[in-house]
């Protein structure tokens, strides 16, 4: 049997107008060699399979050929290769060191290939620093890496960086069309889009998927063989799942993905591609957006095709959902139902992205003036009229008039058993209210309550004679009260102070103006007490601060018991009999 060479070998690319997909940084290293213009320390780094290992190999043909070697010269003396993967020591770096003092033997420079030059350890980076950035002319280092974030400061400084890109869908196609040419092997188009799609930006990974497929499916490379190789989706399952969707056919599409289950499929891979394959279609929908779909020609003409039948409304709302469901899956217990939720509800959605109108029909007003019916008009009150009542009773009373006349001007007219006459219903609004206003509500009323209730003259007012030791006893029934409907701060506050009467005024006074505005805010409650109470209305109140009165408070503990002692004074005798302290 012949010794098989896989197509990333066999196909590596020998001078950089072959590497796939990074014009810019071979172009620059190109005029650097032109112009002798060439650092001694370059780093490539990118994501794997890109062509980094590959151009430092080329980078270093190049700058040892002078037009007179051989065509296949690799020149293998001049060129070492270190794995820092598993040569990651110091004592590795310092024979690496002792070898670059050597001059070459053929050709002008020795080069230095490190790879995955981030594995290093940091004695290793730092026994590398001095020859790194002090090398011997006739050496180049070239490191590679995919981690760039793990190399330490100091080196990156000492290096000239190159960063590789990944490689595009339509770059890696084209390549693998160049391979499939080369081997003889009849590939559709969509096919070679789906490898390379499949590869996600490494050229050497869809070499790899390439030699796969050609196996399974011989020299002939159809899409259909690709899909199934690869167990991936193809796009005719989206099409047919959106069709679906679009004619909201629920049972059809659960049965579609109890099938996709049934093959192998993930439901979490169905959705996240279900939502890409919405992308696709609202990316068709603008002419300068289309160059964004990464397709086949003959699936691009599909999504055109099927991209014409949806709105963007509704593509906005089928992303949103199966983006939502994306994020719900890996938390889910029963993911198969939340996907067929899912489901269910995107075949829900009408054309326009809106969900289906379950409001009652609406008879037109033009129906009734076909008939020969008048309508009658009710104007909704409002809630500020005082007369709102009276007008509704009068409105009701003209319909029920206006309906009995109607009934005795068709009375003596045959009545239409095949058409019988349509029912008018007068549709009042109902004034929607949150739950958070109730109590807003309550006060409203309570404060039209009041307003309709008949109020005297001042003059007419009450304002009968009382005591200062009526006023306290009111007083203190009126705190007895708070406490006893659970508002023991304002209770509190109103204890601070004894109530002090000055002709029909109550004087109080308080340490600071926390308690003066609390007070304050419920003064129309305390004087509606005790006005009625002592039946005068001509008393009002008078708040003052006095800080001075912050002193009075007992903070330590002398003070503390100072303050129970003048309440009772058989502390005193209870501290002298057990000897207690304070």
């Amino acid at each position: 049997m012949e010794h098989f060479v896989v197509s990333a070998r066999k196909y590596r690319p020998q001078t950089f107008k072959d590497v796939v997909g990074q014009q810019a940084i071979t172009n620059t290293l190109l005029n650097a060699i032109e112009n002798n213009h060439l650092a001694q320390a370059l780093l490539f780094t990118g994501p794997r399979g890109v062509g980094k290992t590959t151009c430092a190999r080329i980078l270093a043909k190049m700058i040892n050929s002078d037009g007179s070697e051989k065509e296949d010269e690799d020149f293998a003396f001049n060129v070492f290769e270190l794995d820092a993967a598993s040569n990651n020591g110091v004592d590795q770096i310092r024979e690496l060191t002792d070898q670059v003092r050597i001059p070459p033997q053929v050709g002008k420079y020795k080069v230095y290939i490190i790879d995955e030059v981030h594995m290093l350890s940091q004695a290793a980076f730092n026994a590398f620093l001095k020859t790194l950035e002090e090398p011997p002319k006739h050496c180049i280092f070239i490191l590679a890496t995919t981690e760039k974030h793990k190399i330490i400061p100091t080196i990156l400084s000492r290096c000239q960086i190159f960063d590789f890109k990944r490689i595009t869908v339509n770059d890696a196609k084209e390549y693998l069309k160049y391979i499939a040419e080369e081997q003889g092997v009849e590939a559709e188009d969509d096919a070679l889009h789906i490898i390379a799609q499949k590869a996600d930006g490494a050229m050497r990974d869809a070499l790899s998927i390439f030699d796969r497929v050609v196996s399974f499916s011989g020299k002939n490379l159809t899409r259909k063989a690709v899909t199934e190789n690869l167990n991936v989706l193809d796009y005719e399952t989206y099409f047919k799942s959106t069709d679906l969707i679009l004619d909201n056919k629920i049972p059809e599409l659960l049965i579609q993905f109890n099938s996709i289950l049934a093959k192998g499929f993930d439901g979490h891979h169905y959705i996240a591609g279900l939502a890409s394959h919405f992308r696709d279609l609202l990316v068709c929908k603008n002419s300068e957006t289309i160059e964004l779909l990464e397709v086949g020609k003959e699936t691009k003409t599909k999504y055109l095709e099927q991209s014409q039948k949806t709105s963007q409304t509704f593509l906005f709302k089928g992303i949103e959902l199966a983006n939502d469901c994306d994020l719900k899956y890996k938390i889910s217990k029963n993911q198969r139902l939340l996907v067929e939720l899912c489901l269910m509800q995107l075949a829900s959605i009408t054309f326009d992205g809106e969900k289906k109108n379950s409001k009652n029909y609406i008879i037109p007003a033009s129906y009734f003036k076909a008939k020969g019916i008048e309508t009658i008009k009710v104007n909704v009150p409002n809630e500020n009229d005082n007369n709102s009542g009276q007008s509704i009773q009068q409105q009701q009373q003209t319909t029920i008039e206006t309906e009995k006349s109607e009934e005795l001007e068709h009375s003596a007219s045959p009545i239409n058993v095949a058409e019988p006459p349509p029912k008018i219903s007068l549709n009042v609004r109902k004034q929607s209210t949150s739950a958070l206003s109730l109590s807003s509500i309550r006060a409203k009323k309570e404060h039209q309550i009041k307003q309709m209730e008949v109020v005297l003259d001042e003059e007419d007012l009450p304002k009968e004679p009382f005591t200062e030791e009526e006023l306290v006893k009111t007083w203190n029934n009126y705190v007895k009260m708070l406490q006893d409907s659970g508002k023991f701060n304002l209770a509190s506050i109103l204890s601070i102070d004894t109530p002090k009467l000055q002709d029909t005024t109550i004087h109080l006074e308080f340490p600071n103006a926390t308690n003066k505005v609390e007070v304050e805010r419920h003064q129309y409650e305390l004087l509606g007490f005790i006005r009625k109470a002592l039946n005068n209305y001509d008393i009002n109140l008078s708040i003052t601060v006095n800080e001075e009165m912050e002193k009075q408070y007992a903070y330590s503990p002398q003070e503390k018991y100072e303050k129970l002692k003048e309440k009772n004074p058989a502390i005193t005798v209870l501290k002298k009999t057990f000897g207690l302290d304070i």
